[in-house]
């Protein structure tokens, strides 16, 4: 935040006291839209500027007006950032964040925050995606959902259900964490060795595996599907990838994940998404410009 004159220099502090409170929730919100730790800054930023030069007079919420605007910010970057994701080279994924001091990540309940989730809300369109993070994680009526996003109680309790609809068909309920940890550990151990028969055990059926470089790294530019694939994939891997690889267990997106780097530098964060079945989706992030945020904030 920057420093501004002011005509009222108490106005200000009560303005500055009023946007910081706000602030774990506004960037929570925007970050869930956009999928993007960097995006959602920005929109914050925006968000305090305009905050700077509204007319405060009037208002009497001023955590209700901060949320709409965020909120509205992050839909408009949302859709001009969907079709920056059309010429994206090789797979999408969400850019991780640390959610070790901030479970929640602002939010009254830590949803619409896995990094699975995350990219199945890619494929809503903006509205619905804000919809749904209102009311799952922040619990907000459908009255104040249907104010912030300028549509009816009914249209907004519709875009809601649609968002739970295509999660509910797209994947399935994962496992609990001390069950995650463990299906992580056991696939982390078989990735390495380049186990196939115990890759083949863990793996679901239809299991998918993204790599996410950016165009940058040397990263698979397409999907990986299915557990002979994928299994054959990670074992033919192990040999140039594992060897030279410093592990760290880290959290991301409020589940344990794998950060490896090679020389210092970190080259990759691994996470899975697991149900009852085994593990569903393999994530790997490598782009630099995803990674780097990630790394800075687990050594804050």
């Amino acid at each position: 935040m920057g420093v501004v004159d002011d005509a009222d220099p108490l106005g200000l502090e009560r303005a500055t006291r009023d946007f910081t409170e706000a602030r774990p929730q506004l960037f929570g919100i925007a970050y869930r839209v956009l999928g993007s730790a960097a995006e959602a800054e920005d929109i914050v930023q925006e968000t305090w500027l305009r905050w700077q030069k509204a007319d405060r007079t009037g208002i009497r919420e001023p955590a209700a007006f901060l949320t709409t605007v965020t909120t509205r910010l992050a839909i408009n970057l949302a859709r001009s950032a969907r079709v920056r994701r059309e010429s994206y080279l090789g797979p999408w994924l969400p850019e991780p964040v640390d959610t070790s001091a901030d479970p929640q990540l602002g939010a009254e309940r830590a949803e619409a925050l896995d990094l699975a989730v995350l990219f199945l809300l890619e494929k809503l369109n903006p509205v619905e995606r804000a919809a749904y993070v209102l009311r799952e994680a922040f619990d907000y009526p459908y009255g104040r959902i249907a104010d912030i996003l300028e549509t009816s109680d009914a249209n907004t309790r519709q875009l809601v259900s649609r968002a739970r609809k295509h999660l509910a068909a797209e994947r399935r309920e994962p496992v609990s964490s001390d069950a995650h940890r463990r299906l992580l550990e056991v696939f982390l151990a078989a990735a390495r060795t380049g186990s196939l028969s115990v890759l083949e055990d863990v793996l679901t059926a239809d299991v998918v595996s993204h790599s996410d470089g950016g165009g940058v790294r040397g990263a698979s530019r397409i999907p990986v599907i299915g557990r002979t694939h994928v299994s054959r994939y990670l074992a033919a891997f192990a040999p140039r990838f594992w060897p030279e690889a410093e592990i760290r267990r880290v959290e991301a997106n409020g589940r344990p994940a794998v950060l490896v780097s090679a020389g210092g530098e970190a080259v990759a964060l691994l996470s899975v998404d697991a149900s009852a079945r085994g593990i569903e989706h393999i994530m790997w992030v490598m782009n630099p410009a995803k990674l780097a945020p990630y790394v800075d904030s687990l050594d804050k």
